[in-house]
């Protein structure tokens, strides 16, 4: 994975506070799945080993009024629903795959639960 890159850095220019929380989640991904390459979007930080388990985006899981300033939203791709209420927003777009989003307002809530989440994802993405 190494040093951020520059397209990482610009995904930010619209909401450069959002920033920190990302890098905290960057700085925890060689432990999460060490094989996984990000890639820029226009839209979203796609989270890839095999496939994309994963993503950053500023996707508007959360009303308005409830969105901390600044956030981002971490969405991961499981097996199965999540019944947590860190859980913004859950689709199941197919049988047996599950999409959440989770809106992210600190550095802090960059944590074990969601790292495990994370790490669930990479695996359902990697033997699918």
């Amino acid at each position: 994975m190494g040093e951020i890159e520059r397209d990482e850095l610009m995904f930010f220019d619209k909401s450069p506070a959002a920033l920190p929380i990302y890098l905290k989640l960057r700085e925890k991904l060689p432990e999460i799945c060490p094989e996984t390459v990000i890639q820029v979007k226009k839209t979203q930080i796609s989270l890839i080993n095999r496939h994309i388990y994963g993503a950053v985006s500023f996707l508007a899981a959360r009303r308005k009024a409830l969105r901390p300033d600044p956030f981002i939203t971490v969405t991961i791709g499981l097996g199965q629903r999540l019944g947590s209420p860190r859980i913004d927003a859950a689709s199941e777009p197919y049988p047996g795959r599950w999409t959440h989003h989770l809106v992210i307002g600190s550095p802090d809530e960059i944590d074990d639960e969601l790292a495990g989440w994370l790490r669930e994802a990479a695996v359902f993405a990697a033997v699918k």
